[in-house]
């Protein structure tokens, strides 16, 4: 019986080794069966030891207005609890399950950290809040950032 494929090679040696030994003799079997058995725990342990470094999500949320009677260019500062108020909401792939709820800080940032793969981004709507850049469709990728920049009008005329 042979094996095939990568880091299979020495392994194909010990199995030929141990047949050789049982030729010879037993006692010489049962120190090179423990040996063996020991350097394969380690090549599995070594081989199964691998981690998934996550992806990051973040980005910049616009809230306005926020009074009514807002001119445009108006430079009105927005209180944090504006911002936390609001959430992104991270779902799955379907936007079924919720995987990961966002907070946002004071300054309009989020941050988040999410294993590898594809998912939904929204917002918690808060009354009648409209964004036309959520739901969103992102894929996050190990080590890697992806940016997703919100804008979102609550309405307020």
């Amino acid at each position: 019986m042979l094996l095939h494929g990568r880091g299979f090679n020495r392994l194909n040696h010990y199995l030929f080794f141990i047949a050789a030994v049982i030729i010879k003799g037993r006692k010489m079997f049962r120190k090179l069966l423990i040996i063996t058995l020991i350097g394969a725990s380690v090549f599995i342990w070594g081989c199964s030891d691998r981690t998934v470094e996550n992806g990051i999500l973040h980005g910049k949320v616009a809230i306005g207005p926020i009074s009514p009677v807002e001119q445009a260019g108006d430079n009105n500062e927005i209180p944090c609890e504006v911002y936390q108020a609001r959430k992104i909401m991270v779902y799955d792939r379907k936007h079924e399950t919720l995987v990961k709820q966002v907070d946002i800080d004071c300054n309009g940032r989020y941050r988040t950290e999410l294993k590898p793969g594809v998912y939904v981004v929204d917002i918690n709507r808060i009354g009648i809040d409209y964004s036309s850049e959520v739901p969103a469709e992102i894929r996050v990728q190990s080590g890697l950032t992806v940016r997703l920049d919100i804008d979102i009008d609550t309405g307020i005329r």
